[in-house]
């Protein structure tokens, strides 16, 4: 699991009702989101671009769950080649194969996208940014042991006065005991 990455694409509608298209890639170990991004116009050479963007050289991994959308042609797939990270294709209208980047996704609808409006491209980025950061640092998974993706120590149960701290514009909060 901890060579495996996992990535998908999900629509968001804006208000003046076009279309975005926001990629993400995702560690299946600790279900971190490595990276995302947003498009209007998604294509096979962005989506390499992205691939790259998301694996870097220090971090390839070395396999890659995806489906087979018509978006991941040719140049991706050399791209994938080129990094040497061999591809694990789902089978046709299959969700439940890729299920780690499905139950991140669902997450992200429920907990983010259904309770704002997205007005554009930038207003999205900046959105998922600030999930994709409570995600991997606060959010606790049960899959994990109630742990993080980005693994943080437990804190020490001191006296103190207990602080709510906003999180993706107060959508959601975390909690912390302030020493006293």
């Amino acid at each position: 699991m901890k060579e495996t990455v996992s990535l998908d694409f999900f629509t968001v509608p804006t208000a003046t009702f076009k279309v975005l298209f926001a990629f993400l890639v995702l560690s299946n170990d600790r279900r971190q989101i490595l990276h995302f991004n947003v498009t209007q116009h998604p294509n096979a050479q962005w989506t390499a671009r992205q691939l790259l963007d998301a694996c870097g050289f220090d971090k390839i991994p070395q396999y890659l769950v995806r489906d087979r959308d018509a978006i991941f042609g040719e140049r991706f797939r050399e791209q994938a080649k080129s990094l040497a990270i061999e591809e694990v294709v789902t089978s046709p209208r299959s969700p439940w194969q890729n299920p780690y980047a499905e139950r991140v996704i669902g997450p992200i609808r429920r907990e983010c996208i259904d309770h704002v409006i997205v007005l554009g491209e930038r207003h999205l980025k900046c959105i998922l940014s600030e999930y994709v950061d409570y995600y991997n640092n606060t959010r606790t998974h049960r899959a994990l042991d109630k742990d993080v993706p980005q693994h943080r120590d437990a804190q020490k149960n001191v006296s103190g006065k207990i602080v709510s701290f906003k999180r993706v514009g107060g959508l959601h909060h975390e909690y912390c005991r302030m020493a006293a």
